[in-house]
């Protein structure tokens, strides 16, 4: 009786709790019963990881492929999704058999992340998976073949430690008509550019020399850090492009930006052309971290974005935890006067946070210009950096006495 009530499932209801099984799960199932036998074989996704196979010492390594091997050599249709994420492998042999595998059954998404050691070089015949929708790679080295034309149909690209060529990691993606989600972190000293008329989402973390977003008119969120070497400062100080524009002079739709280290410095990077104009009508939420309130180009730049962006809704800055107050000295500070636009109005933006301040004088008058122009603002949190705490109270004093254009503002002064 029991045999036929597990017979008599529904096939969507046999997979959805399958799917719903870790791989190792899934394959027990086998002894369920009779019919139940090969029910796991027709997954269509499948998910490896370190928790497939027990530990063994040097023995799991071994176990682990042997288990993958054989759920793959006993799978019956096609698999559309494949996850390999593991601390067991760097290079196997198998891992090639398994990609030539997968590109023979309709893959349509492919995950490998493997443990640190040794790259994984991936071999040519994944560059035949024409079905790829989405293609994740973490410690791999990538070198795809001359005759390689592209994925036709991948939306997701992630990119995590992978060794690969400047020119090549630019061809695979402009060579990919209908990319949406691109992600790139940990390259080192990578100079590139970045084609890809349908990306919304735009991921960079790493040490890049130079970034020219050069065709990406449908980005709408942009997550930027940029780490610095001696080599790379010194190339930034040989530039004389107006980074600004190379970067964001082509993202009018762009909803949430987010630069965290050096991000702003790097805009902050040449000569910005007195006839170049752009607005991001779209663009609600900005978040800028170590922001320089010594440096006067990074906070031009932060003024640019902000006074660019008439329905900015949340704005969160953090400042360097290197300034040092007591060193600095009070210049430029009819720079605000200058530089600030007399009719400027933050007409949507209703909270604002910043973070890591280090009381000097810039960073005071940043937020005496937001509370004045922000008519609509509810609350304010300001929170100095813990190295200065000697400074909190001139800072508290200073900061209440500033004028609001909107009575239901809310000054909040965190601190520890």
């Amino acid at each position: 009786m029991e045999d036929d009530r597990l017979s008599d499932l529904p096939p969507n209801i046999v997979e959805s709790i399958l799917t719903r099984l870790p791989i190792r799960e899934a394959v027990k199932t086998s002894i369920l019963s009779r019919s139940w036998r090969y029910k796991w074989a027709s997954l269509t996704k499948l998910v490896f990881d370190d928790n497939c196979v027990d530990s063994l010492g040097d023995f799991t390594k071994d176990i682990f492929v042997n288990f993958v091997t054989r759920c793959l050599f006993l799978h019956q249709g096609p698999i559309h999704m494949f996850k390999l994420s593991t601390s067991y492998l760097q290079y196997v042999p198998d891992i090639d058999q398994w990609i030539l595998f997968l590109s023979r059954n309709d893959i349509k998404e492919l995950v490998l992340e493997l443990g640190e050691g040794e790259w994984f070089r991936v071999p040519s015949c994944l560059f035949n998976c024409s079905k790829l929708t989405r293609l994740e790679l973490v410690n791999c080295e990538l070198d795809p073949p001359p005759t390689f034309k592209g994925f036709p149909n991948l939306r997701i690209l992630t990119l995590h430690q992978v060794l690969v060529a400047a020119d090549a990691i630019e061809s695979l993606i402009s060579s990919c008509p209908v990319l949406e989600n691109l992600s790139l972190s940990y390259f080192d000293s990578l100079a590139m550019t970045i084609s890809a008329p349908n990306l919304k989402y735009l991921n960079l973390e790493g040490e890049f020399k130079d970034i020219c977003l050069e065709n990406t008119p449908a980005l709408v969120a942009l997550s930027v850090a940029m780490y610095m070497t001696d080599d790379i400062a010194e190339h930034f100080e040989q530039s004389s492009s107006c980074k600004f524009v190379k970067f964001l002079g082509g993202t009018p739709l762009l909803e949430h930006l987010i630069g965290q280290i050096y991000f702003t410095k790097y805009l902050s990077i040449g000569d910005y052309p007195a006839t170049f104009s752009i607005t991001y009508d779209r663009l609600k939420v900005i978040e800028l971290y170590q922001v320089s309130f010594e440096d006067m180009k990074e906070i031009l730049v932060v003024l640019r974005l902000i006074t660019s962006s008439p329905n900015l809704r949340e704005l969160t800055i953090s400042g360097s935890s290197n300034t040092v107050a007591s060193a600095v000295v009070t210049t430029d500070l009819d720079f605000w006067e200058e530089e600030c636009p007399s009719d400027c109005t933050f007409g949507q933006l209703k909270s604002v946070k910043m973070t890591d301040l280090s009381c000097v004088p810039h960073e005071l008058e940043f937020i005496k210009f937001i509370l004045r122009n922000s008519p609509i603002l509810e609350t304010m949190r300001v929170s100095p950096s813990s190295y200065v705490k000697d400074k909190t109270v001139n800072m508290l004093m200073q900061l209440v006495r500033f004028r609001r254009a909107s009575a239901q503002a809310e000054l909040i002064f965190e601190h520890e």
